[in-house]
């Protein structure tokens, strides 16, 4: 049976396709729960989140469901720039927060991670799965896990850092191929050097780590599902086909962004955040395509945050961040259930079952 491999029976589930932990809005706690409950593993985004919201988002998780589910967490170093950069980096988006009708202050740039106190609440939740974005935790945090029974998960763009998580005991790791959606994962060398297709990346991972190898990037529907597991897989995650669910917690204009979108509407831009992302180019990642500087993340993330959030108050699609997958011409709108049944029913035929 396709569905029953290392990675199904280390979590417990039915099927090996993960909903991506899509940070911010769009994970909410109905859509993991419909993924779980549907036999899959729905994931929370909690990158951006407070310690409290993410204590109290696990427990309206664990009220929607009995089945596991994960939550994915952000490894970030912190960074510091001049001021004079930070200052230049202000002031060309003044035209947008003029353009708002917004205040023209420089917001709060404090970045705390906390992730050491993230994952104490993991464990006193027992939560079965935390999953790592743009990094490698320390070797105390996986130890913690290890030691109650959390499962840990990577994620990766090259062989390379496959191997390094791996290497430091991780139970799996997620292959970010450059057709995915949203930001890079890249921490070894630089994003632009790590655009490898899911279809060359998979296949040559699963060559080179024991540890199971989960497929992301471009995946939409069964076809992808079983190519996928034909090129050595034992899971995907799926990211752009759950963001136009009923219970994704993404605005109805970004939805409507996405369903509109053909696969050349992307681009790799770090103008929302000064991190690489995918996401439907507009008049923002035009304009900040022509800059000469743009501060790094978390910075830049902190200087358009409030633009993005009141773009979306005014319904401007052209000054919000809209990330997607290449996938994007394959989107519905849709129950998070009604799509995953739809998927199985789709991997079952094409491969036999």
């Amino acid at each position: 049976m396709w569905n029953t491999n290392d990675f199904t029976r280390m979590l417990n589930v039915e099927y090996p396709i993960i909903q991506a932990p899509m940070a911010g809005k769009p994970t909410t706690p109905e859509l993991a729960a419909e993924v779980s409950n549907a036999g899959g593993l729905g994931m929370v985004g909690a990158g951006y989140f407070s310690v409290d919201k993410v204590r109290d988002t696990v427990r309206q998780v664990k009220e929607l469901t009995s089945f596991p589910f994960g939550v994915n967490l952000f490894v970030v170093d912190e960074q510091d720039i001049s001021a004079d950069k930070l200052e230049k980096g202000f002031n060309v988006l003044e035209p947008f927060r003029n353009e708002l009708n917004m205040n023209n202050e420089m917001p709060d740039l404090r970045f705390d991670n906390h992730l050491e106190t993230k994952v104490e609440v993991l464990i006193e939740e027992n939560v079965p799965v935390c999953s790592f974005t743009f990094g490698i935790p320390s070797s105390e945090i996986l130890n913690k896990l290890k030691d109650n029974g959390i499962l840990a998960i990577g994620t990766a763009t090259t062989v390379e850092e496959a191997k390094a998580i791996e290497d430091v005991g991780m139970d799996a790791v997620v292959m970010q191929g450059s057709e995915a959606g949203g930001h890079r994962a890249t921490f070894l060398g630089e994003a632009n050097d790590s655009m490898v297709g899911t279809i060359a990346l998979v296949p040559q991972t699963v060559d080179h780590v024991s540890i199971p190898v989960i497929a992301s990037g471009g995946i939409m529907d069964g076809r992808g599902c079983a190519a996928a597991y034909m090129l050595g897989a034992q899971a995907v995650q799926m990211g752009t086909a759950f963001l136009t669910t009923y219970e994704s917690g993404a605005p109805h204009l970004y939805k409507e962004a996405i369903l509109d979108a053909n696969e050349d509407h992307t681009v790799i831009t770090k103008a929302f955040s000064g991190k690489e992302a995918r996401g439907i180019q507009n008049r923002f990642t035009r304009f900040m395509k022509e800059q000469s500087f743009i501060p790094p993340y978390p910075i830049q993330n902190s200087l358009t945050k409030g633009i993005r959030s009141e773009a979306a108050n005014q319904d401007n699609k052209e000054l919000m961040s809209l990330w997607s997958g290449q996938g994007n011409r394959l989107s519905t709108m849709i129950g998070a259930r009604e799509l995953f049944y739809k998927i199985v029913r789709e991997v079952d035929q094409l491969l036999g079952e």
